[in-house]
């Protein structure tokens, strides 16, 4: 019975055009699956479906998604991250699987398996890591679903070694805007977003070099990071994420999402705090 899937001509021209119509016509795509994305069942012969490639160094993986959560992609991941969605899909728990910790009020911090500042960005890590929080945030008095991005160290230019921080400035150069009130949502950055799959944080994907390319990541969580039903929720409703971000010691690990929100305003009012709004790509 012929499903009810989108795929994109990203996705055709990866899997192939036999590929994609064996999809559509039924002979290769499942009934029921669990969006990717939300994680509640869908049903390819009831519902608009994505399918959504997962591309890794030497591993694709096709994965399907409520249409209304996200659109039929492409989205290129490591390897490492790759097997791990395998691992969680066949309930495998490989070496280091599992949850990260967080703070006990459930928004998810993973500073210390996050990657080194990518070189892409025009960034010199100096031994710094990025660290990802994840939260609600009110925002004009509506909850936002928000990461709040800080590195473990200053950051530096690329060929300089003055003592100076440039990952604020680095950042506004890329598109991201200065905050000075955060009851403002901050406008959408073109071509970034957040990789949500499996119900868990993989990623911040960044534009591709050279123009049309696939969105590369600028910064991946070293193993999947767990994100609360609330904020998945909320993701889910919205598909957009407020990504804020701040120079090393702006913000700091908050045990509580009203500690987090103040700090944030503090950051803000120093003129450290700089954001962006973007979609929910991926699963």
């Amino acid at each position: 019975m012929p499903r009810m899937l989108d795929v994109s001509d990203d996705v055709r021209a990866e899997i192939g055009d036999d590929e994609a119509d064996r999809l559509i016509a039924g002979e290769n795509a499942p009934g029921s699956y669990d969006c990717t994305s939300c994680r509640t069942p869908g049903d390819t012969e009831q519902e608009r479906t994505s399918t959504v490639l997962f591309v890794g160094e030497e591993t694709a993986v096709l994965a399907f998604a409520h249409a209304s959560c996200i659109p039929s992609q492409v989205v290129t991941v490591s390897e490492e991250q790759l097997q791990g969605a395998v691992r969680s899909i066949t309930g495998e728990a490989g070496p280091g699987a599992g949850p990260s910790a967080g703070p006990s009020f459930g928004a998810a911090q993973d500073p210390a398996s996050a990657l080194p500042v990518p070189d892409d960005l025009g960034l010199e890590p100096r031994q710094a890591v990025i660290g990802v929080t994840s939260g609600l945030v009110l925002v004009g008095g509506e909850l936002y679903p928000a990461l709040v991005v800080e590195p473990t160290g200053p950051i530096a230019r690329p060929g300089t070694d003055g003592p100076g921080d440039e990952f604020l400035p680095l950042l506004i150069e890329q598109g991201f805007v200065p905050v000075h009130d955060v009851e403002k949502v901050p406008p959408p950055l073109a071509g970034w977003s957040v990789l949500l799959a499996m119900g868990q944080l993989h990623a911040i994907l960044m534009p591709g070099t050279g123009g049309g390319g696939q969105p590369t990541a600028w910064w991946q969580a070293h193993q999947p990071m767990i994100v609360t039903e609330g904020w998945r929720t909320a993701v889910n409703r919205s598909s957009k994420v407020l990504v804020f971000a701040a120079p090393v010691g702006a913000i700091g690990q908050q045990p509580r999402e009203d500690l987090l929100r103040d700090a944030l305003d503090k950051a803000a009012a120093r003129g450290e705090l700089v954001a962006a709004v973007m979609p929910l790509a991926g699963t």
